[in-house]
């Protein structure tokens, strides 16, 4: 039985992911690529309007950038240590350059050359990346018991201009070689992260280190607190109650929730499910009980609410004024006016990680196992424990509230 034929722009993507990597960016015609493809130029111009999105389109599809984000989840998540978390990430990413060295090098060269609108797109695209990343770096620190001078994000950037550098160092010239085999590259790099450019028996330079030890702070929020939220959100604004509703209720990470789209909301019989498919892909139960409140049912909650008050035909579940995705800043905006008046029991104005740690908590005092709350939340089981720990404390001070009423 013959193969089913590929759709036409699969075709152009192809060709054109051929064609960039062989000639560069800059020498390549659409007129070449149509041929290529075997289909006629007005085709290629009416999928994709010019050559520069065409691009843009093979930067998506093809497995030089999309496959390096995805190759860190499957292979660096499962490890022990951040040290082998940052060799993992380092040796996968320069495993996957080299599937496509001219493409990258094209792409990298010729990039001044391409119009701003391309060049703004690449980089935000690769700053999503960047995020998506961090985060899995800041629950590797976590779990550890570590903390950063620098974000997990400056972290995975800096590790990235290293690599890139690396690669393009190693893929261009003949006669540098500084390191003799790869494997003392990515030791030199993980020990730069660890311990510091410098080494001393002086503790100033010593703290150099970019990662040093320290214990997690799980600060999940009192029901109180969680209880004003809620009511400062609905007062707001259908979209501001449907994003609290989410957050607390289905224990979403912020850049989980940028990414959910309308067809992620699936309404079955006896749940509310949501489907996660950024990071960990998973299934998630929106809760209808939070924190002893009920927020609606399967059929009538803030999130579908907001959704049936929609009239626009933009995908995403959370749209900012214009009628786009929400982004990052945005989200941390609505949430920062919605907490502006609420202060933790330590003193300090909530963050929007908080959510997901409440949600953790709860789900844990609620009676749910470590593996299954492993498998909601795409956590790993070593570090949830923090969490289960953080719910016995509860589960006592509850007992103890208990036992002095019998008194």
């Amino acid at each position: 039985m013959s193969s089913p034929r590929k759709s036409t722009k699969a075709r152009l993507i192809e060709a054109a992911l051929d064609l960039f990597a062989e000639r560069g960016v800059t020498e390549t015609t659409t007129k070449a690529v149509a041929e290529r493809a075997q289909v006629n130029e007005v085709t290629l111009f009416r999928n994709f309007g010019n050559k520069y999105r065409l691009l843009l389109a093979v930067i998506e599809d093809s497995a030089v950038f999309a496959k390096l984000v995805h190759a860190l989840i499957e292979q660096a998540n499962g490890k022990d240590n951040v040290a082998e978390f940052l060799q993992e990430y380092a040796r996968e990413s320069l495993r996957t350059l080299d599937k496509a060295p001219d493409l990258v090098r094209s792409i990298v060269g010729e990039a001044g050359n391409y119009p701003i609108e391309n060049r703004i797109a690449l980089g935000k695209g690769l700053s999503e990346a960047n995020r998506y990343v961090a985060e899995y770096l800041e629950e590797a620190i976590a779990t550890e018991n570590l903390e950063s001078n620098l974000t997990g994000e400056q972290i995975v950037n800096l590790l990235n201009f290293l690599l890139l550098g690396y690669f393009v160092v190693e893929s261009s010239t003949e006669g540098y070689n500084y390191w003799e085999e790869q494997d003392l590259f990515l030791d030199s790099i993980v020990s730069l992260f660890l311990q510091g450019a410098f080494t001393s028996s002086s503790p100033k330079i010593a703290e150099t280190s970019i990662v040093k030890v320290k214990t997690e702070e799980i600060a999940d929020l009192p029901a109180s607190l969680v209880r004003s939220l809620f009511r400062k959100a609905k007062k707001t604004g259908k979209q501001e109650y449907a994003l609290i509703y989410v957050l607390f209720g289905a224990g979403l990470s912020a850049s989980e929730v940028l990414h959910l789209q309308r067809s992620h909301s699936v309404v079955e019989p006896q749940q509310h499910i949501l489907q996660v498919n950024y990071g960990v892909e998973r299934q998630v139960p929106l809760n209808h009980w939070v924190m002893g409140y009920r927020y609606g049912t399967t059929s009538i909650n803030p999130l579908i609410q907001w959704l049936k008050s929609r009239k626009d035909e933009q995908s995403a579940i959370f749209i900012n004024d214009a009628g786009k995705a929400i982004t990052e800043a945005e989200l941390q905006t609505i949430w920062q006016n919605l907490t502006a008046d609420l202060l933790t029991p330590q003193g300090k104005v909530p963050t929007i990680n908080r959510a997901r740690q409440t949600w953790c908590v709860e789900m844990l005092m609620r009676g749910i196992e470590l593996e299954d709350l492993s498998i909601l939340s795409g956590m790993d089981i070593k570090h949830l424990r923090q969490y289960a720990q953080r719910a016995r404390n509860k589960a006592a001070l509850e007992s103890a509230a208990r036992l002095d009423k019998k008194t």
